[in-house]
């Protein structure tokens, strides 16, 4: 039995996820085996899913999204890093009630790179999601040796709003290590930099942007790509990037990391391998997936939609745990799951699931346990 299913967003942890059912599972079979694997798509608890994995977790001063600073983890194992760019730059890093989405930087994310660097990382996995910036990864880049100048030739204000006000970059300075480190870029998202579906439309309102500010985000970085297509060692490459699946992912970060030559994959396939899933998934007889909500958005990238897909591709049997599905039995089918046992069943007041979610899931794994191995 392998269980490896996300977070339950705002209520478990992966890994009390997978503690929870495994409690729920040996309540009603006292001695089935269960391989704990928890897993995430490259946003936030992703270095937490490293190191349940047995990556060795590090911590860093860096800069916040507002620049102030705090200690952020990333997870290093045998040369290979996991980075979570949300540790430094995430919307929860944000003081509560407050929003930035004009300002907010992603520098403390290029001190999180260049924490990885110094400690030998050959591979850097870059998760990024959950972003509290829309600034195209121009912080980041920053901190990891770019220049981005005014037309005073002063560095311009933090945040996307400031690359209004580029003049000039200088990406010459970049750290020479990372041209030898494999980076790459895990996200769950395939948006482009800007237009309809880039970063600042999509993205910047539950960051706090207004419908003006998206229109001055946007413009923002359109500009930051036009300066960069005439920046020496970037060329025409600014424009193929900005416009590449995954460019716009976490407020733009990713084409921020396309400039350091990171290689975009969706997030849960990436996670799936740093975690060691295909040989976990060979031992197991039946794989239990699931975060907190089976909707649509899940089966476009999400963690639980990776799990089943190579599940299915190993002709193993899948079922889901979830707060709350909002999914019908057909489509859950076509992703690979076979069915859904969300926390609702067992409590239907949904303020009760959120609360009490940990011992509800036991209760729900009880089930699984009856229907599946009992």
């Amino acid at each position: 039995m392998l269980v490896a299913a996300d977070k339950f967003k705002g209520s478990l942890t992966a890994v009390e996820v997978a503690e929870r059912v495994t409690a729920g599972l040996r309540r009603v079979v006292p001695d089935v085996l269960v391989e704990a694997l928890p897993v995430a798509d490259g946003g936030d608890g992703t270095v937490a899913a490293a190191v349940a994995a047995g990556f060795e977790r590090r911590e860093v001063r860096v800069a916040g999204p507002l620049g102030d600073e705090v200690t952020a983890a990333y997870a290093l194992r045998e040369g290979t890093a996991v980075v979570e760019m949300a540790e430094a730059s995430g919307l929860y890093r944000l003081p509560e009630g407050v929003l930035a989405p004009l300002t907010a930087s992603t520098y403390g994310s290029g001190e999180l790179l260049r924490a990885a660097l110094d400690a030998g990382a050959r591979t850097i996995v870059f998760g990024v999601g959950g972003s509290a910036t829309t600034d195209g990864g121009a912080g980041m880049l920053a901190a990891l040796g770019a220049r981005f100048l005014d037309a005073d030739g002063k560095p311009v204000a933090a945040g996307g709003g400031g690359l209004a006000a580029l003049a000039s970059a200088d990406l010459s300075g970049l750290d020479p290590r990372l041209a030898d480190v494999e980076l790459v870029l895990a996200s769950d998202v395939d948006n482009p930099l800007t237009g309809p579906k880039g970063a600042p439309a999509v993205y910047g309102p539950q960051k706090g942007a207004s419908p003006d500010d998206v229109t001055a985000l946007d413009a923002a970085l359109a500009h930051f790509a036009k300066v960069l297509e005439g920046t020496q060692g970037v060329g025409a490459r600014a424009a193929e990037y900005a416009a590449s699946p995954g460019a716009g992912a976490a407020g733009g970060i990713g084409f921020g990391a396309m400039l350091l030559g990171a290689r975009f994959r969706p997030g849960i396939e990436v996670m799936l391998d740093v975690l060691g899933f295909a040989p976990a998934l060979e031992r197991a007889a039946l794989v239990i997936t699931g975060e907190g909500s089976l909707d649509e958005q899940t089966l476009h990238g999400k963690a639980p939609a990776g799990v089943a897909a190579a599940a299915r591709a190993a002709g193993k049997e899948v079922v889901a745990v979830c707060g709350r599905l909002a999914l019908p039995a057909e489509t859950l089918g076509r992703a690979g799951i076979r069915r859904a046992y969300p926390l609702t069943d067992v409590e239907p007041d949904v303020a009760k699931c959120i609360a009490d979610a940990g011992p509800i899931l036991e209760r729900v794994a009880e089930s699984i346990a009856r229907d599946f191995v009992a």
